[in-house]
């Protein structure tokens, strides 16, 4: 976000507000292209205001199948559709299908359209409700566009290092001119150098020497102690503008830092704006500044702002440490509030492949704080679309608004300057439609969730000393359904047609949706028809209705156990259905009640079903984008598969039983498989490309290009191997098949061999993810020649006691270095001077060291330290360094822009060169 996601060679880690921000310039254009992006599948946000819309419509339709009148049900024992008794069977509730499964699919489609609506944030008050507002939303715009004008903001770059900086140190001294009275405002430029090691990407250690953070301080008149700290990073990833990661949080903190300094209300405690400027580098300016700025001492809590998409909402994905009063915070203050500790735990698992600054302030600095993103519209992000007439103007005035909020509540809290007082363990929080926040101590949520449980296995308890037929096949379907979804996505996978859904995310649905669910009422339809045919419906539809309430309530159980705070999720599966199940008890007992019976069974539904399609559109949001840069071992049809298997299986838990009470699923089977077969025949044609080259709505493939020169030494310094090429990964599971019918040369015939007895394979990456991309390709190419080539000095070697060898090295080369240790046989690295000065192994036992600089820094000088057991005539020690150049005059070769040229426009193909040395000491 700019989560420093990085699953690739190079650096790289939705929901359209419907909210009515204030008119302001180029408002118009920019909701008629949200309209035409929403047009089709996802309705518009205005229509569905006005109630006329596709979602509107649904509920409207819904409502009509509801109110419909059908002929009374027929007695028992009377002739059925085929004229012949049904002999040892009393089916008190034969509902017709017509009533039945399709009225349960226009259900949920109802409140699939409503849980739309609530992410366009259309239910939600719209921001000039509240009438004028502090923050300027058009001015925060200026903000933004001057800052991507500058281009590329790359650590080490001018356009980073001097266009940025002297912009916003313009925009301060500007506020400060015209501050109030009642702030004094303090201004610091920090180029910090330092070193330290991190578990992100399988662990490697990151040095940086001589970056720029630009420091601000507002604060009472007469000073404060205490201090809360806002922070982003106005560095953007090499080729991209970096618009919504990160340069429209600067935006908004700068109007917020102008709307605080012309209140001519005091703040209790000082607030300090942080515009690092080497997120993107690994989160490298936060740690300079939690571990050695002087004003880092007084910080008590802090707000991160990031990015994982292109505007929308910002989400609140990560709070804490503990520190359940930061939450209240954010519950109280903000005024469009968007939360889930779902997302959260799902981030702080490792699932996603990123990281933000929040993990530097929380480790390095014992800070609490709040972790926000923009998640919209992912497929863009860290790419060249990411410009900032993509976000819209509501989008940065609803972020303004919050954050506004949320600082000027946390700088008068009593609570900020005694923070470390209140960690009282985890919170459970998640917002409501996007209406407002429940927020309450995960202890108490222990509390009610065990209640919970107990409650539902009192009931069940009593239910299995009844005897009737047992509902365990509720596993085996969920299990036969998983087994089998996953099996299409391996075939779709298997004959190259992986990502077909990328660009038309309804092909997923269409595909892995409906076979999903006709493979559930599959193996129930023919488990009533064979294994169930003497027993009574009404019985079934209770049984399978009990089998899914035990399921979530052993669910609730585990997870508590476990300490989960998503548990409420379960909490919610178990007490909405044990309540309507006691409600209409009566109502499984009385012939005639069908119609009756479902609208009651529906709305007891209502709660648990509209939060879990309103959380699943947020998980499909934010994951379908990332499976396009989620590197190329994960098959990821398999994963998106298995995401929908998992939803369906929740959504279908509490309607098993509606397969036993209607009469006939068969017409709904057949519509399913129909679509399904279509959908396969379809995606095994190769109709859906999975990738768009739109200009209003861009989804890129995602290629990133090295054009690398290779030198491998010996033991006395002589080169025994050299090599340059264009060294090329696909960032998703295609790698480069799409790309091959337009740049023929780019092959399987090219594909790149590992060095074995180099680290990292002999391989120049840039940051070791390696174990993500295992398919390659280099192209041969001449050699490259930069003008600034990198020196690399062994300085001593020096024997020290305890059989080892301390190795001292003086580097000096481009802003970007990668640094590949690997200790040869017999010996061991015990120590070095980075970090805190114990060694961390990457994924495959190498050691990986991330570098890199500002301006004018000096040469880099490390050493390292092994213990040898015995002498070695072919060396301890096996070090390359690859020298990386993203800008200036160095960037591109020849070889290189002709062949960038000849990528399809579908592409975002992202090139820079290096070199690559080996050697052996």
């Amino acid at each position: 976000m700019s989560l420093c996601e990085a699953p690739g060679p190079g650096p790289v880690p939705g929901y359209v507000s419907g909210g009515r921000g204030r008119a302001g310039p180029g408002r118009a254009p920019t909701l008629a292209r949200a309209a035409r992006r929403l047009r089709g599948a996802r309705a518009d946000g205005a229509a569905m205001e006005r109630g006329s819309g596709t979602a509107g419509g649904r509920l409207r339709a819904t409502a009509a199948q509801r109110d419909r009148r059908r002929p009374p049900p027929r007695e028992d024992g009377e002739p059925g559709a085929g004229g012949k008794k049904r002999g040892g069977r009393r089916p008190l509730l034969p509902l017709p299908e017509a009533r039945g499964a399709p009225l349960v699919l226009l259900y949920l489609l109802g409140l699939r359209a409503l849980a739309q609506v609530s992410h366009r944030q259309l239910l939600s008050r719209p921001p000039g409700a509240a009438g004028p507002r502090d923050f300027s939303a058009s001015r925060a715009r200026g903000y933004l566009d001057n800052i991507t004008a500058i281009g590329p903001r790359t650590v080490g770059s001018p356009e980073n290092e001097v266009l940025a900086v002297n912009y916003l140190l313009e925009q301060i001294r500007r506020i400060e001119r015209e501050s109030t009275d009642a702030h004094k405002i303090s201004v610091d430029i920090q180029r910090p150098t330092g070193s330290f090691s991190i578990d992100f990407l399988g662990g490697f250690t990151s040095y940086y020497a001589n970056i720029t953070n630009v420091v601000v301080k507002l604060e009472p008149r007469n000073g404060a102690e205490h201090a809360v700290l806002s922070n982003c990073h106005f560095d953007s990833v090499p080729n991209t503008p970096g618009a919504s990661d990160d340069a429209v949080s600067c935006a908004v903190m700068l109007e917020i830092l102008n709307t605080l300094s012309k209140s001519s209300e005091s703040l209790q405690h000082a607030v300090i704006f942080l515009f690092n400027g080497a997120e993107e580098n690994i989160l490298q300016a936060s740690h300079g500044f939690i571990t050695q700025h002087e004003w880092a001492k007084s910080i008590r809590a802090f707000i991160n702002l990031e990015a994982a998409g292109v505007g929308g909402k910002e989400l609140v994905f990560q709070t804490g440490p503990e520190n359940p009063w930061l939450v209240q915070a954010y519950v109280v203050a903000a005024k469009h509030p968007f939360a889930s500790v779902v997302a959260q735990e799902i981030f702080q698992s490792g699932i996603i492949p990123a990281d933000t600054d929040f993990r530097i302030y929380r480790d390095f600095g014992n800070v609490p704080g709040i972790d926000l993103a923009f998640i919209e519209n992912g497929y863009i992000y860290h790419t060249e679309y990411d410009t900032s007439d993509r976000i819209l103007t509501d989008s940065i005035q609803r972020a303004g608004d919050n954050i506004l909020a949320v600082l000027k509540y946390l700088a008068t809290s009593e609570k900020l300057a005694k923070s470390f007082e209140y960690r009282h363990g985890n919170v459970v929080f998640f917002d409501i439609l996007g209406l407002f926040v429940l927020a309450y101590p995960a202890r108490v949520g222990t509390i009610m969730n065990y209640i919970t449980s107990a409650i539902a296995f009192f009931y069940l308890s009593k239910k299995v000393l009844q005897p009737k037929p047992r509902g365990n096949l509720t596993l085996t379907s969920w299990v036969c359904t998983l087994v089998a979804v996953l099996m299409v996505a391996m075939f779709v996978s298997f004959i190259g047609r992986a990502l077909s859904w990328y660009t038309h995310f309804y092909v997923s649905v269409s595909l892995y949706g409906t076979a999903a669910a006709a493979k559930l009422i599959l193996v129930h339809m023919l488990a009533k028809k064979f294994f169930y045919k003497n027993v009574n419906e009404q019985s079934l539809g209770d049984v399978f209705f009990d089998a899914s309430l035990m399921i979530w309530s052993i669910a609730l159980a585990v997870m508590t156990q476990m300490g989960l705070c998503s548990a409420f999720i379960c909490t919610l599966w178990v007490a909405f259905p044990l309540l309507t199940k006691l409600m209409i008890h009566r109502e499984f007992s009385q012939k005639g009640a069908t119609i009756k019976f479902i609208l009651m069974y529906m709305l007891g539904m209502f709660v648990p079903y509209l939060y879990m399609l309103y959380l699943s559109w947020t998980v499909f949001e934010m994951f379908t984008p990332v499976m396009g840069r989620s590197g190329s071992e994960i098959p990821p049809d398999m994963v998106l598969a298995g995401f929908i298997v998992i939803f369906t299986m929740i959504l279908s838990s509490y309607f098993i039983n509606f397969i036993y009470l209607v009469k006939s699923t068969k017409t709904t089977l057949i519509t399913l498989t129909t679509v399904f077969v279509v959908t396969l025949i379809l995606v095994c044609s190769g109709i859906f490309f999975p990738y768009s080259s739109n200009a209003a709505n861009p989804k890129p493939k995602r290629v990133f290009l090295q054009h690398t020169s290779r030198r491998f030494h010996d033991l006395d310094g002589n080169v025994v191997k050299s090599d340059s090429g264009i060294w090329i990964n696909g960032f998703d599971y295609n790698g480069i098949s799409h790309i091959t019918p337009h740049v023929p040369e780019i092959n399987d015939t090219i594909r790149t061999p590992c060095e074995e007895q180099a680290p990292f394979c002999g391989l120049p990456w840039i940051l070791p993810v390696h174990f993500m991309f295992r398919k390659n390709w280099y192209l041969p190419a001449p050699e490259i020649l930069p003008r600034s080539p990198i020196q690399f000095k062994l300085l001593s070697k020096k024997l020290i006691p305890w059989n080892s060898v301390r190795l001292s090295f003086e580097v000096s080369g481009p802003s970007h270095m990668s640094l590949y240790v690997r200790p040869r046989a017999g010996a061991a690295l015990s120590r070095w001077s980075l970090g805190d000065g114990m060694p961390v192994a990457s994924l495959g036992g190498d050691y990986f060291v991330f570098y890199s600089r500002g301006l004018h820094a000096a040469p880099w000088h490390f050493w390292v330290e092994l213990t040898v057991s015995a002498k070695h005539s072919d060396g301890i020690l096996s070090l390359a360094i690859a020298a990386h150049y993203f800008f200036g005059e160095d960037q591109k070769s020849p070889q290189l822009y002709a062949l960038l040229e000849r990528f399809p426009d579908w592409t975002f193909s992202s090139g820079w060169s290096c070199t690559y040395d080996l050697f052996v000491f």
